[in-house]
Parts: C-alpha cells; sequence; structure tokens
C-alpha cells in the first residue's frame, strides 16, 4: 500500500505561496512571513468569491428565476478561480521574470 502523503508537511502544501524564490530570496524570515500570510489570506478571499458566486448562481437560476443574478454568480465563480490561479502562480511568474532580468 502506498501512502499519497507519507513524507510531506504542511510545508509542502503552502510551499507554493511561500516568497523564497527570485528578489525574495535575501528577504528576512519576518518578511517572507508577512508575505505568505498576505498571499494566503488573498486566496482564501479569491476562494471565497467563487464560493458566493456558486451560491448565487444556483440560487439565482433556480429559486428566484432570476438571470442576471445567475449570470452575475458565473463571473464572481470565474474572478474568484482565476485570483486563485493567478496568486498560486506568482512563484513561477517571479521566478521567470527575475531570471530573464539578472
Amino acid at each position: 500500500m502506498l501512502f499519497a502523503a507519507d513524507k510531506g508537511d504542511i510545508n509542502t502544501i503552502i510551499g507554493g505561496i511561500a516568497p523564497n524564490w527570485g528578489p525574495f530570496g535575501s528577504l528576512g524570515n519576518e518578511a517572507k512571513v508577512m508575505i505568505e500570510v498576505v498571499m494566503a489570506v488573498a486566496i482564501l478571499m479569491c476562494l471565497g468569491i467563487a464560493i458566493w458566486g456558486a451560491a448565487k448562481q444556483r440560487i439565482g437560476a433556480t429559486a428566484l428565476r432570476d438571470t442576471f443574478s445567475a449570470e452575475q454568480g458565473k463571473g464572481l465563480i470565474i474572478a474568484g478561480l482565476t485570483g486563485v490561479f493567478i496568486i498560486g502562480s506568482l512563484g513561477t511568474l517571479f521566478t521567470i521574470v527575475y531570471g530573464m532580468a539578472v
């Protein structure tokens, strides 16, 4: 039997948003922790927006039969998930841009 989380810890999960790449590699630990917290809060907010949009779309489409609310919910879902993707890929983007500049 093979366990998927055999050798991991919480650092494996949040390692994608940890700012130890590119120009942030030379910052102190306190600054890195602050950037991690800001990025984690931004991801949670974007996920909240996506969940709110899903609820708005579902309620607008079925209970109220309000097509405007359903379309607005669809836009919130797309905006929230796009925000999560952009914040999650900042490490890769900064590494590429910083590596090209150096």
